[in-house]
């Protein structure tokens, strides 16, 4: 019952009264960027399958430039990546323009973490599972490793996620992923300033 009513509806609930707090941080945050990224904007959007694997997109604040080299192609993500952006993306406060996608009803607070398009015809039978339930601004996978884990780990996560979802475990993930946000842990792996593409199970 919890799964499939009333996440939703406290979901909607909460985000609506963070939004109401929250949002003159948020206007100071999209100026500050807006500026730290040379003109480039404070926001950017991105196609993403959501539950059912049905594509939305998704809304987050860029931390990036968009600075290219002498033959028009864009420069490295490490070397885009500004110091503002790296702050930003350190304390997850990109994520927070996806409250909106929540509201929306395309994404949950908790859930496994919508991933490319591109991504979908590349999964197993039991990774595509991951699209059974919203996905999430935070989730399993965040609070265990995020950036730092392999694909398949984190794919085995999400579905451990979708299998025992209930209330207990979403307010431990809440405060887990709070824990990781302090901390700081995971917001990378080892070889980029993101994860690295997903290329199949092969």
């Amino acid at each position: 019952m919890y799964k499939h009513v009333f996440k939703r509806l406290i979901d909607f609930i909460l985000v609506f009264l963070v939004l109401a707090i929250i949002w003159p941080m948020l206007f100071l945050i999209t100026l500050w960027l807006h500026f730290a990224n040379k003109g480039a904007g404070a926001f950017f959007t991105q196609e993403r399958p959501g539950k059912n694997g049905r594509i939305f997109k998704v809304i987050k604040f860029k931390t990036m430039t968009d600075e290219r080299n002498a033959n028009g192609d864009l420069l490295p993500d490490a070397d885009r990546l500004t110091k503002v952006g790296r702050f930003v993306r350190s304390t997850s406060v990109d994520e927070l323009p996806q409250l909106f996608n929540v509201l929306k009803g395309d994404m949950a607070l908790i859930g496994p973490r919508p991933l490319l398009p591109q991504y979908l015809p590349l999964y197993s039978k039991e990774q595509a599972r991951r699209h059974e339930v919203r996905p999430g601004i935070t989730g399993w996978a965040q609070v265990n490793g995020r950036n730092a884990i392999s694909w398949k780990k984190k794919f085995e996560l999400d579905v451990w996620y979708v299998d025992h979802c209930s209330f207990s475990l979403d307010l431990k993930i809440i405060f887990l992923t709070i824990k990781k946000v302090f901390v700081r842990e995971g917001i990378s792996s080892d070889t980029s300033a993101t994860m690295e593409p997903f290329i199949g199970n092969n």
